[in-house]
């Protein structure tokens, strides 16, 4: 395991750091001048920093997207974010490969991948529509798409944004679904499951993860909606049977997740199964965005009873309700005043 994490750079504000980190992304940048410099983004399992290279174009082509690199520099703040100012940078040596190990590089869910795939696997067995539950299984028996969807993150940078995370977001959200379909008379449970469990299916193929998480063209150029539509329609060519109205209804929930147009959604749910799949989808991503933002202010060293910084996920700051209350003096006394007709009298407007 490396020694110097990301999470670390706060305390060594305006000194200069040596480590190893993902090459998350590259870009050559002018300043208003027109002076060339270099952005470069690294990472690791506790975050990403973006850092400046003002040096000639043959470093940056020494290493590239995904690499793991050795950096010296000095840590500093650029309008309230910190930022490395990389001194040297060099691509990693194969005798560097013991002083940190791919774990260091990107998160991994903390729950257990091989009963996160049990619990998945659980809930397709209680399906009562064989039709539902054969395309689900055709998607899970695919080692190909089991070993992807064990490993896969949720999203590049948002929610669920690690190892597993695609797996783990997608239980949960399994979990909340099922008791909603209990809630919910009009609810088929079958229906919104299994939309549940094919609702990213494409992000198999939008996403690539390694020692960073990044977009394929593929997934640039056409997005994990209708890459999902594509690997469905795939499956049902081996299952001539699948009723095609219950088809219409799956890749409804698909292409209408996302719940509104400005959201990439083409279409708005139109069922209740895929507004209600809309909503809590909408709802564990949320909630895990806390979550993670709660932990990130954590690490800082922020008092938990504190706003955290503004969220671009939420467009707004956070407040952990626990650690808030936590803090607070908690009165136990009660204070009574005496109540006084003439002065809930003069209180009242006047009659016209």
């Amino acid at each position: 395991m490396k020694d110097l994490f990301v999470a670390d750079f706060a305390k060594f504000e305006n000194q200069v750091v040596t480590g190893f980190f993902a090459v998350a992304q590259k870009q050559t940048r002018s300043t208003r001048d027109g002076a060339p410099y270099f952005a470069v983004s690294m990472s690791d399992r506790t975050g990403q920093i973006e850092c400046r290279i003002w040096e000639t174009a043959a470093i940056l082509n020494e290493f590239e997207q995904g690499d793991v690199v050795k950096v010296q520099g000095q840590v500093c703040r650029y309008q309230d974010k910190l930022q490395l100012k990389v001194e040297k940078i060099r691509k990693a040596k194969p005798e560097d490969e013991g002083q940190f190990d791919l774990g260091d590089f990107v998160p991994r869910t903390s729950r257990d991948i091989d009963e996160l795939w049990a619990e998945l696997n659980g809930y397709i067995s209680t399906f009562t529509n064989p039709h539902l539950q054969a395309l689900l299984r055709a998607f899970l028996d695919d080692p190909q798409i089991a070993e992807a969807l064990k490993n896969a993150p949720a999203a590049k940078s948002m929610h669920h944004a690690w190892i597993g995370g695609l797996l783990e977001h997608i239980v949960s959200l399994l979990g909340i679904s099922d008791m909603a379909a209990r809630h919910y008379p009009e609810i088929n449970r079958d229906l919104l499951l299994t939309g549940v469990v094919l609702h990213d299916i494409g992000k198999l193929r939008e996403l690539r993860w390694g020692t960073s998480f990044d977009y394929t063209a593929a997934g640039q150029l056409l997005g994990h909606i209708s890459m999902g539509i594509g690997m469905i329609e795939t499956k049902l060519v081996n299952l001539p049977d699948f009723p095609n109205n219950l088809r219409v209804l799956v890749e409804h929930m698909v292409l209408s997740h996302h719940g509104k147009y400005e959201f990439g959604s083409p279409k708005l749910p139109m069922i209740p199964e895929a507004l209600l799949l809309h909503y809590l989808d909408d709802l564990d991503a949320k909630m895990q965005t806390m979550r993670s933002e709660f932990a990130r202010a954590e690490a800082l060293g922020r008092s938990p009873g504190q706003l955290t910084d503004w969220v671009r996920a939420m467009e707004r700051p956070l407040l952990n309700t626990s650690g808030y209350l936590a803090e607070q003096p908690q009165s136990t006394e009660v204070v009574t005043e005496e109540w006084k007709p003439e002065e809930e009298a003069d209180a009242l407007p006047a009659e016209n």
